[in-house]
């Protein structure tokens, strides 16, 4: 039992830490943007193209990668994309210009878009069918982790020293692929199963047959209103509240502290979603999440922004955990890093529209409490997708 124990906790510190970098590379680029608009004197529809671009990659390989976890193993796929990112990361720090950035933001979104969704399966994969759940949105709080260091490296390092060493730091995770590589085993469910013959495009075709379609639905609607949501309210934040009239230096600090609430979000739902199902808690955190937006885009004090900014990151994050837990238990072995890669490669697509999206309504004058009221109405289309169309699977064995 105390072994099984250790390894359960190694297995989730080694995956938590990819997850962790990958935040750490989001949440850093965030800020980033913020300050090339400073320094490249960026329009506000170029500061969204950055975030969508990363977005389109996230979306290529999410769909790429998962198709070839299924293939040549999670554990390998899960190593590949942190290389990827890493070394594109550390590139990027060195660019003069916008479309090379540009590049760049593609590759290394490639990467982290392949990472997470692979690293939710293999966790998904590796543990007993009665903390399934509690593990992979304890999987999920390292990005609550990443976010952090992504904003206090950005509160202390980029108004000093400059975003380009900023990025550097984000070029770190490749040394940890090696690590991966000598300390982690792969899903005990894929190297259990047969051979697997089924072609790239057997593997789409199953993910929408008849006994899948329904579910497969439901995800795709729920990743798209959820990415879409997310990218569009957190990568202009500390855009945003400069806008508001707050300094640099202050809205990162701003950000910081609302960044903070994450953490009990991810930990109530772990919580939760064991002893309440998957369905109470995606449904109760995003019903929080649209509320939080309404009245973070109306609010008129700086009490009320920050108040309202720490709901958006606790129901929003916290609803992120339980939709990584409940993705990968809609399919079986054979097609389950498909089903969940091509899920989230929709939401990436989500996750392209949103940040572009918000930076043409700021271009037109579109005045942010109409924008966030906006994003409120998208994430109730999500919460009745989830209400309507979705299974309850709590507890029950992975096929």
């Amino acid at each position: 039992m105390e072994q099984k124990e250790i390894s359960r906790k190694k297995l989730l510190g080694v995956a938590g830490f990819g997850w962790l970098f990958d935040a750490m590379d989001v949440g850093i680029l965030s800020f980033v943007i913020a300050a090339l608009a400073v320094e490249w004197q960026l329009t506000p529809t170029e500061m969204g193209w950055i975030g969508s671009v990363n977005s389109i990659g996230m979306a290529v390989g999410a769909f790429v990668f998962g198709i070839y976890a299924d293939k040549v193993g999670r554990k390998n796929i899960f190593m590949l994309t942190l290389i990827v990112f890493s070394v594109a990361n550390g590139l990027s720090a060195f660019t003069t210009s916008l479309a090379t950035f540009m590049v760049l933001r593609f590759i290394a979104g490639m990467g982290l878009g392949g990472e997470l969704p692979v690293a939710s399966t293999l966790v998904s994969e590796s543990v007993a069918a009665h903390e399934r759940g509690r593990i992979v949105v304890l999987l999920e709080s390292f990005w609550a982790g990443g976010w952090l260091i992504a904003a206090l490296i950005s509160y202390f390092i980029i108004p000093h020293y400059g975003w380009r060493i900023a990025l550097l730091l984000t070029a770190l995770p490749a040394l940890y692929a090696i690590y991966i590589r000598i300390h982690m085993p792969d899903s005990p469910r894929f190297t259990a199963q047969q051979k697997d013959t089924l072609r790239m495009s057997q593997k789409i075709a199953s993910v929408w047959s008849k006994q899948y379609a329904k579910r497969t639905l439901m995800l795709w609607i729920v990743w798209f209103t959820v990415v879409l949501s997310y990218y569009g309210m957190f990568l202009w934040l500390p855009s945003v509240m400069t806008m508001k009239g707050f300094s640099m230096i202050k809205s990162f600090e701003y950000v910081l502290i609302m960044t903070l609430a994450q953490l009990p979000g991810y930990f109530t739902a772990a919580w939760l979603i064991e002893r309440a199902g998957r369905k109470f808690v995606l449904v109760a955190y995003l019903s929080g999440t649209a509320v939080s937006a309404f009245v973070f885009g109306n609010a008129d004090t700086t009490a009320m922004l920050l108040v309202s900014g720490m709901f958006l990151s606790f129901f929003n994050l916290g609803a992120w955990g339980a939709l990584y837990a409940y993705s990968p238990e809609q399919y079986p072995t054979n097609i389950r890093g498909t089903g969940t890669g091509m899920a989230a490669a929709v939401g990436r697509l989500g996750g392209v529209l949103g940040p572009l999206m918000v930076g043409m309504m700021l271009s037109n004058g579109t005045a942010i409490n109409t924008i966030f009221t906006l994003f409120c109405g998208v994430i109730v289309i999500g919460v009745l997708a989830v209400l309507f169309l979705g299974t309850e699977t709590k507890q029950t064995e992975l096929e």
